[in-house]
């Protein structure tokens, strides 16, 4: 298998990709991440997977190239990273007593192919009291984190419930991951 480098400064999807017990590099890179109006949630994230992937491959094409990209969905809404205390407080109360999804785009990009994917996850909150939410953003946690929060911190005392890949909520749906390099590094 060519190199394989994972287009992302995050240290929890660095942390997910150790999993697979391949060697890889980091390389983040810095795209912009301005979606049009009305595009659909799977569009946005693959859409931003393909900017960040394609980016990386520029400067390492001789590479396997992972780029990802996660939102959070609630009620037809785009929740990204909150801008500021104000916005995490708006968007934790939006989600509090709620069920929103959480989608994980991934493209496997080399200077041969492309393979694009998504996980989509649902996570039900329950309902928040306003001390909750302000003691979770005086913790610092939900400021680079889509939807301002990160299920694998303090806000998992804000889950509820969960369907879907947990993994995807912490950003790299690592299990559909594994599969999906397998069947590209051998194709």
């Amino acid at each position: 298998m060519n190199s394989l480098i994972l287009a992302s400064a995050s240290p929890r999807r660095q942390e997910l990709l150790t999993l697979l017990n391949l060697p890889f590099t980091t390389y983040p890179t810095d795209v912009d991440e301005t979606l049009p109006e009305k595009i659909s949630p799977v569009e946005a994230v693959q859409q931003l997977a393909f900017k960040k992937a394609e980016a990386a491959l520029q400067a390492h094409n001789d590479s396997i190239i992972i780029g990802c990209d996660t939102i959070v969905v609630h009620k037809n809404h785009i929740l990204g990273k909150p801008i500021d205390h104000e916005d995490a407080f708006r968007m934790l109360l939006q989600l509090s007593n709620e069920t929103h999804a959480v989608y994980t785009g991934v493209c496997l990009l080399s200077n041969k192919k492309t393979r694009l994917f998504y996980e989509k996850t649902e996570v039900t909150f329950w309902e928040l009291t306003q001390q909750e939410i302000l003691a979770y953003i005086e913790s610092g946690d939900p400021y680079d984190k889509a939807g301002s929060y990160g299920i694998q911190g303090k806000a998992a005392l804000f889950v509820k419930n969960i369907c879907g890949d947990y993994y995807n909520v912490v950003g790299l749906p690592i299990s559909r991951l594994s599969r999906e390099l397998s069947t590209f590094a051998n194709s």
